[in-house]
């Protein structure tokens, strides 16, 4: 029997409607080999760490155009832990300011992709967080 395939949940906080890249992203890692689960757009942390739980997944990724990633993601985080699921990888994409980027790596997240980012560069980032968070947890 092979490896387990990775699980990754593409999200959507906020009141941001657009999704073109977060299903551009979500293609890419699917067809690296993932199971992508993709919340589909206006979704609240609640919704998304309950997700996450459901569908015991590996990965969020949060996609966030909206500037609102400094009140989305500290809550996204917070939940996370009450559930128990600090060991699940969170990546956020989007519009971010370079200012914002150590304080939401400091909040725990993995890493930070910005417009232009190539997919490749994004699904080898995965693996290898994936890979690190797994080795730790054991």
């Amino acid at each position: 029997m092979g490896e387990r395939k990775i699980r990754v949940l593409i999200a959507k906080p906020g009141l941001d409607g657009h999704d073109r890249g977060a299903k551009v992203v979500a293609r890419a890692l699917r067809d690296a080999g993932m199971e992508v689960i993709y919340t589909g757009l206006r979704q609240t942390p609640e919704q998304i760490v309950t997700a996450a739980l459901q569908e015991d997944v590996d990965v969020i990724g949060l996609s966030i155009l909206s500037g609102a990633h400094m009140t989305l993601v500290p809550r996204v985080m917070q939940l996370l832990q009450e559930k128990g699921l600090q060991d699940v990888v969170v990546f956020v994409g989007g519009i971010i300011p370079q200012e914002d980027i150590p304080k939401l790596k400091a909040l725990g997240v993995a890493e930070v992709f910005l417009p232009g980012t190539l997919l490749e560069q994004i699904v080898h980032v995965v693996r290898q967080s994936v890979k690190r968070s797994l080795q730790t947890s054991e």
